[in-house]
């Protein structure tokens, strides 16, 4: 297993073009870095920061052989890739985090039982493959709960809640696939994830490095926003730290892992989702840390050490959805008068509604503050506030 670090002036590539990706690019140029990425469509957010940009399927093996053959080391900003081709990649180049990292939280089914098996705390769940199975779980985990596919689930899709009076063919009917999880409905105080990062430290030693935890609010589905430091008890806080440590040592992810939780009313911390890759809810550390979720992830898959996560100032993230150019472009002049306010835009050339076409992070000396001139921002923007 080669532990070298890999040096500025070397190669990345980077499957996907998403934003995450830019925002990675973004910090790998910064650090003197060319960076290559793969996405299917051209003028990608991460193509337009790129050295190069492969436009090709993920399935497609000979453009990702000439991929690999020009790059270093291989990261991604999206999991949802077919195993053949990570086996294809990985035979050619080193790649960060390694396969069987995404094969496990590429699917529901595959992350719950790892999760289970190695005794970290999860909802109670089921795997069905029928509707006979569907009404067997139902019954034995109760409603209300959730149905959800296994494979491609992101931002609440593939998801349905299932109530006392639902018509349990008609649900199985919707969902569509041969496999899903059933989960008991949980009730919680707030949702909020860390990101980790882990990387090597030589002599088979690892370094690893969390970030301060986010409460985050979600509204169809879809992050709203993020804040740190997170509204909780300083134990709470640690737990989670220590959990999602302890699963990316698990799974021996050598890169960045971000664990969402829900916690109980009772105080439990129970694991939802993992994502081997930066996170949405993690986009404040780029105005707000010392070291970004990105340079993070590039300083782990590059064998360099890890920076500091250190939260400099409170901070408040809020996606920007399609739904903000309903009446045309932003008064961006406008927004960026606030004080502590700080835009990212993707460069996506198509706003629709529900689409990830941005963030802003508000810096403040309080979250009270933040809140205040979010809810200025949002006004700006025409859109409800909080």
């Amino acid at each position: 297993m080669n532990t070298d670090p890999i040096l500025p002036g070397s190669t990345i590539g980077c499957l996907g073009g998403g934003q995450l990706g830019r925002m990675f690019a973004l910090a790998a140029r910064k650090m003197g870095y060319r960076v290559h990425t793969v996405d299917p469509t051209r003028d990608s957010p991460t193509g337009q920061i790129s050295d190069r940009e492969y436009n090709s399927s993920f399935d497609n093996i000979p453009t990702l052989l000439e991929f690999a053959a020009g790059v270093d080391v291989v990261t991604y900003e999206f999991e949802n890739i077919p195993v053949t081709a990570l086996d294809a990649l990985a035979s050619k180049v080193i790649l960060r985090p390694g396969r069987d990292v995404l094969y496990i939280t590429q699917n529901r089914q595959r992350e719950k039982e790892f999760l289970q098996r190695n005794s970290f705390p999860v909802a109670p769940f089921l795997v069905i493959r029928n509707e006979e199975e569907l009404r067997g779980a139902v019954a034995a985990l109760g409603v209300p709960c959730v149905l959800k596919t296994a494979d491609f689930g992101y931002d609440g899709k593939g998801q349905q809640k299932i109530l006392v009076d639902a018509d349990l063919a008609a649900v199985w009917q919707r969902h569509g696939d041969r496999i899903g999880v059933v989960e008991s409905w949980i009730t919680f105080a707030a949702e909020l994830s860390v990101v980790v990062a882990r990387g090597h430290a030589g002599a088979g030693e690892y370094q690893v490095q969390a970030f301060p935890p986010t409460v985050n609010e979600h509204e169809n589905h879809i992050l709203a926003t993020s804040v740190a430091p997170a509204p909780l008890a300083a134990s709470i806080a640690a737990r989670a730290q220590s959990i999602a440590s302890e699963i990316a040592a698990r799974l021996d992810v050598i890169g960045l892992l971000a664990v969402e939780f829900f916690l109980t009313r009772t105080g439990d911390l129970l694991v939802n989702e993992l994502a081997p890759r930066p996170h949405n809810s993690g986009h404040y550390s780029f105005d707000a840390c010392v070291t970004s979720q990105f340079e993070q992830q590039l300083r782990a898959v590059c064998g360099l050490p890890l920076g500091d996560p250190r939260l400099l100032s409170p901070v408040l993230m809020r996606n920007l959805l399609g739904d903000v150019w309903a009446n045309g472009t932003p008064d961006w002049p406008r927004l960026l008068a606030l004080p502590g306010l700080r835009l990212h835009l993707y460069g996506k050339s198509e706003a629709r509604p529900g689409r990830k076409m941005g963030h802003y992070c508000v810096l403040s000396p309080t979250l009270e503050q933040a809140w205040e001139i979010d809810a200025e921002a949002q006004k700006i923007l025409g859109v409800a506030g909080r």
